[in-house]
């Protein structure tokens, strides 16, 4: 059954390397709870104790806002094949966008994404696995192409544009820290 440690250890890192799939769940004050899927290749394990994910342009940037007023986040795996777990992150994460000092170097560890928008970098403070007993088995078939492509589409400046029409602000109306 689950067990809360305060570390990742080799078996789990394995574990979210496997996984095609993971959410980021955060919220601020006030306002929604916000749950995101994730996929691509957008997430690396630095250490025990801390992971990075590349975030790209989406029809939102809850995250970002939420991690302004309060700095916690949430990240979830489930297997969907072969022996059943749920694995949660719990910790804290810090919001890097292109122009701030080590967005490089972060950067750098993932592929090159058209309309990557920034990275959070998480420090995990404690991981608790469950059983995953009720998680139903999916089969993966591959990535979906779509976000790439529409983000190749839309070009630098268009991608910017976007941005600024509509990631500076959250759903709740709070800043996000594009700028």
């Amino acid at each position: 059954m689950g067990k809360i440690l305060n570390s990742l250890n080799d078996s789990l890192k394995g574990f979210i390397k496997n996984q095609h799939l993971f959410f980021v769940a955060t919220a601020a004050r006030d306002g929604r709870v916000n749950v995101s899927p994730k996929g691509m290749d957008t997430l690396r394990v630095i250490d025990n104790n801390r992971v990075a994910w590349l975030n790209l342009t989406g029809s939102g940037n809850e995250t970002a806002a939420h991690l302004l007023d309060i700095n916690r986040m949430t990240l979830l795996f489930c297997s969907f094949e072969k022996m059943p777990m749920i694995l949660r992150l719990y910790g804290q994460a810090n919001t890097i966008h292109a122009a701030d000092e080590g967005f490089d170097k972060l950067a750098s560890l993932f592929p090159p994404f058209s309309g990557a928008r920034q990275i959070f970098d998480m420090t995990i403070e404690s991981v608790q696995t469950s059983c995953g007993y009720a998680v139903p088995f999916f089969q993966f078939e591959g990535q979906r192409n779509k976000l790439s492509e529409w983000a190749q589409d839309k070009g630098k400046e268009g991608i910017q544009q976007y941005w600024q029409e509509r990631n500076k602000v959250s759903i709740d109306g709070f800043e996000t820290g594009m700028k």
